[in-house]
């Protein structure tokens, strides 16, 4: 989640295909991905509260019936991610899978957040199956697995998949948030919650081992969604296959991540 919502990041846009059954249907710039099998869909994400009737249109404009969507994954639970998966989840009939602790927070309806406390509520949604990390969630031809991530919130979960990208089979990574938010304290004597700065090393760790190709994440921005889509609505069928964007994004947040831990330390002494 930003610090602030960004001026055009839930405006409608039209659904488009990045792989073999992978189809964007999320805003412009708060995220939604929809896995497509013949034994029925995968959603990632649900966006914001007033996000889930465009992922819903966006999943008609495809041509598939909405009911089709068997599971619903979530990344992680703040509201401009989680905000619209009771709707979903209510109309679809699917499946909610989360990590322990963001499920936790997804059931208070984003309330107690140790960052955001009670101000970035949406309507609270209770997950039916928890998400360990390594975990694999399969349907059809699709199988994800869940790395929880945490920092950004403390079930932060990215997904891995592999997925057809112009004829070739390529690694997807869809990123939770590496971002610091700028009420976070990372200082071990005002810490947002305890261990957080180890957290993010954590997942650090993890996210540069994890094989990422066809690099996606929670925000557009992160993997520069406007640019690659308009390469590919110009023919570039692989514009989404990105691995030195990906490796080049988390160089860059572990800079500022650290930046952030060293201001904040020197402050506090």
């Amino acid at each position: 989640m930003p610090a602030q919502a960004l001026p055009h990041d839930n405006d409608p846009v039209a659904p488009f295909k990045i792989g073999e059954g992978l189809y964007y249907v999320g805003a412009s710039d708060i995220t939604s991905f929809l896995f497509v099998t013949n034994a029925g869909m995968i959603l990632l994400d649900g966006g914001y509260e007033t996000t889930a009737p465009q992922i819903l249109a966006n999943i008609r404009t495809l041509g598939f019936d909405p009911k089709r969507v068997k599971i619903l994954l979530s990344s992680h639970g703040h509201l401009d991610h989680a905000g619209g998966l009771a709707q979903l989840k209510r109309e679809t009939g699917a499946t909610l899978y989360a990590s322990a602790l963001d499920g936790a927070l997804m059931a208070r309806g984003g309330k107690g957040d140790f960052g955001l406390g009670d101000a970035a509520a949406y309507p609270p949604v209770t997950p039916d199956r928890t998400v360990k990390d390594g975990e694999k969630v399969s349907l059809g031809g699709w199988t994800l697995t869940a790395h929880l991530t945490p920092g950004h919130t403390r079930g932060c979960t990215t997904w891995t998949f592999p997925v057809s990208v112009a004829g070739k089979v390529r690694q997807g990574l869809a990123l939770c948030s590496n971002s610091v938010l700028p009420m976070y304290r990372l200082d071990k004597t005002h810490e947002s919650y305890p261990g957080i700065a180890a957290d993010y090393e954590t997942s650090y760790a993890t996210w540069r081992r994890l094989p990422c190709e066809v690099f996606l994440g929670s925000h557009g921005m992160f993997f520069g969604m406007k640019e690659k889509r308009a390469a590919l609505e110009a023919g570039k069928a692989d514009a989404f296959v990105d691995p030195a964007g990906c490796r080049a994004w988390f160089d860059k947040g572990y800079a500022a991540f650290h930046e952030t831990l060293a201001r904040q330390e020197a402050a506090g002494r």
